[in-house]
């Protein structure tokens, strides 16, 4: 699916979306259903070590003949009849998410009904990826705040830092809610120069050090005042733990994809507002199926600030479901059976690369 702008992080530049869905059907008390699930996986093994490829092989040699195997399949099980096969959370992800999907929509439940989220809509984050130039990233800036995007995060790295930040601070005012996302672009060794950000007022800075720093980000967060915040590092509910005993997280930021499942990213939920932890949630960039369930997931009570929950015109001119509309510095949290959304079969056909079949 093309973007409507390329999306350019510390590691790659993104101009369409790569990704595949699960179809995964099922005869039921209700009659026949079919849930979808989604990938988060991209093209490429940068952004962690799995990738859409990658993700297509594991589900067709390994992971769908597990659940062809189990008896009496339900979301809740998933995890565990694939707890053998290790690694690939995103893939396994994207099971749970179409067995979730079809078992919602079997009972005629919502998703935000079945996690027990509130409210009516989420605040709605936008992420702004590094730009070519400072008047460049003034505009985009600029036009996300003027669309009433209720917070602005900024892509940074080693070289588009410091400055980008600063003309965003003096050109937007300190009251813009501000936040920058490193994607691991740094080591411990740029200590002194990350501590220069904390004279900006930044909400927080996401996962500056490796995604295996966990100790070493828990030594910077004492470095510096802007609170400290991990993604690639929490790839589970007990690295979470991990980090939160270190101290090595003031936020974390959670993604269904990389963690596993919307099951294992609410136990994340759970366990951070437990220990007064704030939570907000990611992307990757999803298409309308992933972003429905994500608003949903993103109105447990935890979430306490606003995450990149934006709409679907943000990145897509078209998309696979119905637009999520952001209005307002909000997205609404669909309320329909599922995840509140349908799959648009002639846009889905449109985008199409190609169909495989996993035969039981």
């Amino acid at each position: 699916m093309p973007l409507i702008s390329p999306f350019t992080t510390s590691f790659m530049r993104e101009t369409e979306k790569d990704c595949y869905l699960v179809e995964a059907s099922f005869d039921t008390e209700a009659g026949p259903v079919t849930g979808w699930g989604e990938s988060v996986a991209m093209i490429a093994p940068l952004y962690s070590e799995e990738y859409v490829d990658g993700g297509i092989a594991v589900t067709r040699d390994w992971l769908a003949p597990r659940l062809y195997e189990a008896e009496s399949l339900t979301a809740e099980t998933v995890g565990w009849h694939l707890r053998h096969i290790v690694g690939h959370p995103m893939a396994k992800s994207a099971l749970e998410m179409a067995v979730l999907h079809a078992q919602l929509l079997a009972q005629g439940r919502s998703f935000q009904e079945y996690l027990g989220g509130v409210g009516a809509a989420v605040p709605s984050g936008v992420s702004v990826g590094i730009q070519d130039s400072i008047p460049e990233l003034l505009r985009v800036v600029g036009g996300y705040l003027e669309e009433g995007y209720a917070r602005i995060k900024l892509k940074i790295k080693p070289g588009a830092d410091l400055e980008p930040v600063a003309a965003v601070r003096k050109e937007f005012g300190d009251d813009v809610l501000f936040q920058v996302d490193a994607n691991a672009a740094y080591t411990l060794v740029d200590a002194a120069h990350l501590r220069r950000l904390d004279d900006y007022g930044l909400l927080l800075i996401e996962q500056p050090l490796g995604e295996a720093d966990i100790r070493q980000h828990a030594e910077l967060a004492t470095l510096m005042h802007t609170p400290m915040c991990l993604d690639e590092s929490i790839v589970s509910a007990e690295a979470a733990a991990d980090a939160i005993s270190l101290g090595a997280a003031a936020v974390i930021n959670i993604k269904p994809g990389r963690v596993g499942g919307y099951l294992e990213a609410k136990r994340i939920h759970d366990l951070a507002r437990a220990h007064g932890v704030a939570v907000w949630h990611g992307g990757m960039v999803e298409t309308g199926l992933g972003r429905a369930a994500n608003a949903a997931l993103a109105s447990l009570p935890g979430f306490s600030l606003p995450g990149d929950i934006s709409g679907s015109s943000r990145f897509f001119h078209e998309d696979i479901t119905e637009e999520i509309v952001m209005h307002d510095g909000v997205v609404d949290v669909p309320t329909g059976p599922g995840f509140g959304v349908s799959i648009d079969e002639a846009q889905l056909a449109k985008f199409r690369t190609e169909v495989i079949d996993l035969p039981r």
